[in-house]
Formats: C-alpha cells, sequence, structure tokens
C-alpha cells in the first residue's frame, strides 16, 4: 500500500520513528506505544510482512488503535471492534497565549489526571500519557478542574489532546485557555498545531466551535480501527 503523502496522514507512524522513538516498542515496520502511555500503533505500509511485525507487539486479547489505511485488514489475526471518524483540524494562525496561568502538569499529578479523566471521558489516557509531552492544568482550591497536553508528534506537528473540563467548572473560558497556551508554545517552537474531534461526540459542536475561533481548520476526515488481537490459528495437523 502506498505510503501517506503527508504527516498527518498518519500522525502516530510519524511520532513512533521521530519524536517519540524512545518510547516505541519497535518490531521492522511496526511499532506502537506501551499500554500504559497510549493504545496507538502505526507500520510503515499495509503489508504481509508489517502485519506480522505488529502481531509481535500485541499480546493475544490485547487491542490497538490505528489510523484508516490499516482499518480495513482481511486478516485472521486481528479483528476491527470499532471504528472511530474524527474531523482532523489544524492551526495556521497565531494563536494568543491566554491571559490567565497554568500550571505544568507532572508524575506527582498523574492521580489527580486521571481522575478529570475518569470524569469527563476526553480520549484515551493511561498513567503514564504526560511522557507524550506538554500538559498542563488548571486546578481551583487544590483540585484539577481543566487540563490539556499534547500527544502526537509527527515532524513539524504537535497535537492538542486530552483537553477537559469538570462539569462544575464549565463556562469559564478554562478549555479555550488551554488550547491557547498549548497552541501558542508549540507555534513558538515551529510546530504546526493540529488536534482531532470525534465525530457524533456530544461534544463534537461546542469543540468545533471553540477550535474554529481560535483559528484552527478542518484538514481532513480520517477512520481509526479499533484492533483486537485475535489467537493464530493452528495449521492443519498441528
Amino acid at each position: 500500500m502506498t505510503l501517506p503523502t503527508h504527516a498527518l496522514d498518519d500522525p502516530v507512524w510519524g511520532s513512533l520513528v521521530g519524536v517519540h522513538a524512545a518510547l516505541a516498542l519497535r518490531s521492522g515496520r511496526a511499532a506502537r506505544y506501551p499500554a500504559d502511555v497510549s493504545p496507538f500503533a502505526g507500520m510503515a505500509a499495509l503489508d504481509e510482512g508489517a502485519l506480522h511485525d505488529l502481531t509481535q507487539l500485541v499480546p493475544v486479547s490485547d487491542y490497538v488503535v490505528l489510523f484508516e489505511r490499516a482499518g480495513a485488514l482481511a486478516d485472521s489475526r486481528w479483528q476491527t471492534v470499532q471504528r472511530i471518524e474524527a474531523i482532523q483540524m489544524v492551526c495556521e494562525e497565531p494563536v494568543v497565549p491566554p491571559d490567565r496561568e497554568l500550571t505544568p502538569l507532572s508524575a506527582a499529578d498523574v492521580p489527580d489526571a486521571l481522575a478529570l479523566v475518569e470524569l469527563t471521558r476526553p480520549g484515551p489516557f493511561g498513567p503514564r500519557t504526560l511522557e507524550l509531552g506538554r500538559y498542563l492544568g488548571f486546578r481551583d482550591g487544590g483540585r484539577l478542574v481543566a487540563m490539556g497536553g499534547e500527544r502526537l508528534r509527527p515532524a513539524g506537528h504537535a497535537e492538542v489532546s486530552g483537553v477537559c473540563t469538570a462539569p462544575d467548572a464549565r463556562g469559564r473560558g478554562l478549555a479555550e485557555a488551554v488550547v491557547r497556551a498549548l497552541a501558542s508554545q508549540m507555534q513558538a517552537r515551529g510546530d504546526l498545531p493540529f488536534l482531532h474531534v470525534q465525530v457524533g461526540s456530544a461534544s463534537q459542536a461546542t469543540a468545533i466551535a471553540l477550535y474554529a475561533r481560535l483559528g484552527f481548520r478542518e484538514r481532513r476526515r480520517s477512520s481509526l480501527a479499533v484492533l483486537l488481537r485475535r489467537a493464530e490459528r493452528e495449521s492443519p495437523g498441528a
């Protein structure tokens, strides 16, 4: 299968062989993040050899998430259990930093971050997700009520991800402040900010309106496949 022509066509593979290479679990032409960092995986191409490499990285009954070019796998070793349509947006307009201070999150903040994720469900987030890049948060009375950070990092790009606000803290512009802080910092170091919005999610309309107001535009729509690793079938006579 033809390789993507743009870094954002498969930002997972670009991240795993680039900025995040030190985090990557690699086998030949396949790579994935450790499960407690992120469920994403990528391949250099969709062919038998790369599929074999990927099976070496994923235990039976475990799952990974891949971008659309690896979504339709006619292979007995994998079962597509879900497809997620996402709107990919990029920001080519200068973003002004927020007028409120946000605090960088560290390993000490992981329990609070996981509690906020459990409450808001912004997407995959594990105990080591903060290792992917810079994450920022806002506390109110000591409680973490808003956060977001960097996830995928293909060459020259950085993904805004995990943006969430506790229900009782919404309406205060905290999500906008988080996105402004992250996107402006990405631009300052020369990276193009991008992000994904899940089609059909409860927050789709409000999220797109916020991002558009900050200068993000839709680049493309992608399909992500959630793939379950099956046990390999024994050959006849085995």
